[in-house]
């Protein structure tokens, strides 16, 4: 049965997440109190059960933080997130839930490799939560790590309900089209329009405004979002962090992190020792190209970050016949969707059915049921909430609302999940009309979708994309190839007025245009990584704006004097702090595994069915590199990875 969202009030948030504390708690109490001999049953499988109720509470109360049109509710969702997730701290404190698991393991009754794993990662959990420390210093630790919960849940509140914005003049607007234009909101002087930092307007603005002088302005609001708010919770973040490390005794956060996924901080520094030199190579023609057009266009050769985007535009405009805006023609949202439930339909075995009772909290959200299509049976729902509205979640991502896990009871409690994302949304007169980079986008959300979806593991904490943290990102980035496959294109793009289909020679223009400004775009994404792993190493103390400069001629860009983006870069409050590496890093393994495809029929439906069985249904049952040698029937390599940037393999 789904849950009703319709008139979710911040009482509603309350009550179901204590209730769902309450249950867990219930359950916890019976494994403690438990006095017979440990058993799987009545030991490990209720914790993994008290895990799933508290997922489930976070999916109807905590969630509405992202989503809901109230404030008072999404207030109560931040409250409610800070309160669920300091829940999961007090369990693996407790000492008398440890030693019942310490007496369940020294007995070894798990009969299933995934009942194994479940106990080992139990048993982690409590080592990283210190029961070998005195008990004072493992009160410190816990309290450190419930402050950690306060101060990451305040941050995503902060960027989620930032709003700034410029009002421009129409002749300031040159490069847009007009569609763009008529969508904007009136600014506050007269004869102006506004552009706000929402996605649909700040990025078209960006790659598109001929007037540099606004693009910068636009961009450097972007790029200090949130500094007064967020900046001092983050370095108290970063402060925790470190001595949190250093009460369990490892080198740095980066490390402590990092034990729980495939890397370790040497083999990122190495990853990325590899790979920055040869980008920047590489990236050296780039920038002196587009140095040449903005000199040639407004007499300043000075090349900055605010410019990337717009001459990139500009090159693929120009020299390739790619005008995103004339492409988006050909991919009106509802084509997209069918287009891509088309695809994966034939290539994983399964079936979309549009639920028309979507009880959701907001009109504008779908709901879809997933099913076999070879048995019918219902495997999992999931919503899309894909347009923007007043502090809403601002990027893209997908989250679990119910794991899909086995119950005791015998059942098979299927998944359900959202996807949320800010396209441009529908007008009376005219439809939602994606930029390829949009259908990008989507295509990369529901590959999260599909992991959390089609699940078959047996324990929540397994399911679905409950997988590696630096692995995670691979099954949504290998979605994004087929974005550019021509055969895949022309089954569903067509123009939204005539139903022309997209050329064919405009496919090709579109696919020569992929890696225009590549080591540039890829550099950024280095940068990222590297400032995060810099801010969580071992120093003993740091300095931001320097650590920032640092990381920064990664880029081979000047810095940009005066900005502050770690106060609005989620991601490193969110759950990828000392992980944003995670990007490129599992880009190398949806390179490699997509590569399968390249190989044996990008429409292979046997390769997508042995895709859906050992990535998508195993989740994180088992470690990241076993699956990616079980699908490959090899070791994992980078040479698709480094293919696709035309790098070459040798050093």
């Amino acid at each position: 049965m789904l849950y009703d969202y319709t008139s979710t009030t911040a009482a509603d948030v309350v009550e179901v997440t204590e209730k769902g504390i309450v249950e867990a708690n219930a359950l916890i109490e019976g494994v403690v109190a438990e006095e017979g001999a440990r058993t799987v049953e009545n030991t490990l499988l209720p914790l993994d059960e008290a895990s799933a109720i508290v997922s489930i509470a976070y999916g109807r109360g905590a969630f509405m933080a992202r989503v809901h049109t109230d404030e008072a509710v999404r207030k109560a969702g931040s409250s409610a997130e800070e309160r669920l997730n300091k829940w999961g701290i007090e369990v693996v404190f407790r000492a008398d839930l440890y030693q019942a698991l310490r007496e369940l393991a020294d007995a070894d009754p798990v009969t299933t490799p995934e009942q194994r794993r479940l106990m080992d990662f139990w048993l982690r959990d409590f080592h990283r939560a210190g029961h070998d420390l005195e008990p004072e210093r493992q009160a410190e630790l816990k309290k450190l790590k419930e402050r950690l919960v306060e101060l990451e849940v305040a941050f995503q509140s902060n960027v989620d309900g930032y709003k700034d914005w410029i009002d421009v003049t129409i002749d300031e607007l040159d490069g847009l089209p007009q569609t763009y234009i008529d969508a904007l909101s009136p600014g506050e002087a007269e004869d102006t329009l506004r552009v706000t930092l929402d996605y649909p307007e700040l990025f078209p603005y960006l790659q598109n405004a001929t007037n540099r002088r606004r693009r910068e302005e636009l961009w450097r609001k972007r790029s200090t979002s949130a500094v007064a708010e967020n900046r001092p919770l983050l370095e108290e973040a970063i402060d925790i962090r470190r001595d949190v490390a250093r009460l369990l005794d490892y080198p740095s956060w980066a490390h402590h992190r990092m034990e729980v996924k495939m890397a370790t901080p040497d083999r990122v520094a190495t990853f990325y020792d590899s790979l920055v030199p040869r980008l920047q190579e590489k990236v050296v023609p780039e920038h002196e190209k587009m140095q040449q057009m903005l000199e040639a266009e407004s007499g300043d050769e000075t090349l900055q970050q605010w410019d990337i985007t717009y001459l990139t535009t500009r090159i693929t405009r120009e020299e390739f016949g790619v005008d995103q805006y004339e492409i988006a023609n050909y991919f009106p949202l509802e084509r997209v969707l069918d287009g891509m439930f088309e695809l994966t339909s034939q290539m994983f075995g399964v079936s979309y059915t549009r639920v028309e009772e979507v009880n959701a909290w907001h009109p504008d959200v779908y709901l879809y049921q997933i099913s076999d299509s070879e048995t019918g049976e219902h495997l999992a729902y999931f919503y899309m909430d894909l347009f923007p509205r007043d502090s809403k979640y601002g990027h893209a991502a997908a989250f679990d609302l119910v794991p899909g896990y086995r119950h005791a009871s015998g059942e098979y409690v299927r998944p359900v999940a959202a996807m949320v994302a800010n396209f441009t949304k529908p007008a009376a007169d005219a439809p939602s009309l994606l930029r390829h980079e949009e259908v990008l986008t989507l295509f990369h959300e529901f590959g999260h979708i599909l992991h959390q979806c089609l699940t078959q593991a047996e324990s929540a904490r397994f399911s679905g994309a409950n997988t590696e943290w630096d692995f995670v990102e691979a099954p949504s980035q290998i979605m994004e190839h087929w974005t550019w496959e021509a055969e895949v294109l022309q089954r569903f793009a067509r123009h939204h007025a005539t139903g022309e289909n997209i050329p064919s020679d405009l496919v090709s223009h579109l696919v020569a245009a992929r890696d225009v400004n590549v080591a540039s775009s890829t550099l950024r994404q280095a940068y990222f990584g590297v400032i995060d792993l810099s801010v969580h190493d071992d120093s003993e103390t740091w300095d931001l704006e320097a650590l920032d400069r640092e990381a920064y001629d990664v880029t081979g860009l000047p810095y940009p004097e005066g900005t502050f983006f770690l106060a609005s870069f989620g991601h490193i409050m969110g759950g990828y702090d000392a992980g944003y590496y995670g990007y490129l890093w599992s880009k190398v393994f949806g390179d490699d595994m997509y590569s399968r495809f390249q190989d044996e029929g990008v429409l292979n439906e046997k390769v997508g069915s042995e895709y859906r069985r050992v990535i998508l249904e195993q989740g994180g049952s088992k470690d990241a590199d076993q699956l990616l040698q079980e699908f490959l029937g090899r070791e994992p390599n980078n040479e698709a990875f480094l293919r696709n940037l035309g790098i070459s393999n040798k050093q």
